[in-house]
């Protein structure tokens, strides 16, 4: 009869022909190592969930007493209240959860108001969790640098700042905002409405690029066109509502997430205008529902699955007691029906 260990080690086995690599690469990829690059990583992950493979490290590390506990924290505007179930949140959480379950650790799921981001660092400080991964910097880039200056373990998504003293994790926003920009403009777009809060450094960051590629085509940015409005629907379509009512003339609308590109669609078509016929629309994360909305939207492709990986990667860089510096990942446009290539 084979015993577990054999039976775990013919898994492991399986997991490196399956990826073309050996076992101990398939060893230390599981375990997290950094000196497997993050897509190897990511792919033997993958062949390990569906294989049925695990890293069983509970036993052991109840028999050390050691805390395998990461805390991931959703901040919350009390005034906007954007919820959990927004499809960016589900996915990133998704995609932390799978790298932490790949490296054996365990996921504490909370949420702190996004005035308090500081307040996060109780959950380490409790000793609920050994490190924190906090969705997003909000409006308080200072208190992230103080929990760092104060060596609390935390890793954010979100954009690389001045001065920055944590480690961020993040999608290149000025790239993604020049991208999403130079295509309507290349479609003949000239008055392009940009909708997003840019008090929020990754929404900022976006709205550079938005700039920048304003800038190239000699343009300047309308402020009647730039709608400051947080990631929620309804505050979204209000304004929206508000920008076609105006009689603002515009005929592109670059919006800062899929969510919001949709609440602008709805408003057109409410105001008797056609996508993209009248007005093309781009989005931001490339969530599954881009492809399933009508007409299916253009939008900046964000890397989540290996958002997920590098966030998790980050944090334990820092519990080993390395340096983690921050990291930008690739972002691309992902065309569809609501601003086509011109013909």
């Amino acid at each position: 009869m084979t015993s577990p260990s054999e039976a775990k080690r013919l898994q492991m086995t399986d997991i490196a022909r399956l990826a073309g690599v050996s076992v101990s690469t398939v060893s230390r990829a599981l375990n997290g190592s950094t000196l497997i690059n993050a897509e190897t990583r990511e792919r033997i992950g993958q062949l390990a969930r569906s294989l049925n493979y695990s890293i069983n490290l509970g036993a052991q590390n109840l028999r050390l007493q050691k805390n395998q506990t990461i805390a991931v924290v959703v901040p919350y505007d009390a005034q906007a209240r954007q919820h959990i179930s927004d499809p960016f949140f589900l996915s990133i959480v998704g995609a932390i959860a799978d790298a932490l379950t790949d490296r054996g650790y365990d996921m504490l799921l909370s949420r702190v108001d996004a005035e308090r981001l500081d307040s996060a660092a109780t959950l380490y400080d409790s000793g609920k969790a050994i490190g924190l991964i906090i969705i997003g910097q909000w409006r308080h880039h200072d208190q992230l640098n103080d929990m760092a200056a104060r060596k609390v373990p935390v890793v954010v998504w979100g954009g690389q700042l001045p001065q920055q003293l944590y480690c961020s994790v993040g999608g290149d926003n000025v790239a993604g905002g020049l991208q999403a920009t130079r295509h309507l403009l290349q479609r003949g777009c000239r008055r392009i409405a940009f909708v997003g809060d840019a008090r929020l450094p990754e929404v900022d960051l976006r709205h550079q690029g938005y700039r920048q590629a304003l800038a190239e085509a000699g343009s300047q940015p309308d402020p009647a066109l730039v709608l400051p409005v947080p990631f929620e629907i309804i505050a979204a379509r209000a304004a929206m509502d508000q920008l076609c009512a105006s009689g603002t003339a515009f005929d592109g609308v670059f919006a800062c997430s899929d969510l919001l590109a949709l609440q602008a669609v709805q408003a057109l078509r409410a105001a008797g205008r056609q996508v993209p016929a009248d007005v093309a629309v781009v989005g931001y994360d490339d969530m599954p529902l881009a492809t399933y909305s009508d007409p299916p939207l253009t939008t900046v492709h964000q890397p989540v699955a290996l958002a997920g990986v590098e966030l998790v990667d980050a944090l334990l860089t820092l519990l080993r007691g390395e340096r983690a510096a921050p990291r930008v990942l690739p972002v691309h446009l992902v065309l569809r029906d609501s601003a086509p290539l011109p013909v």
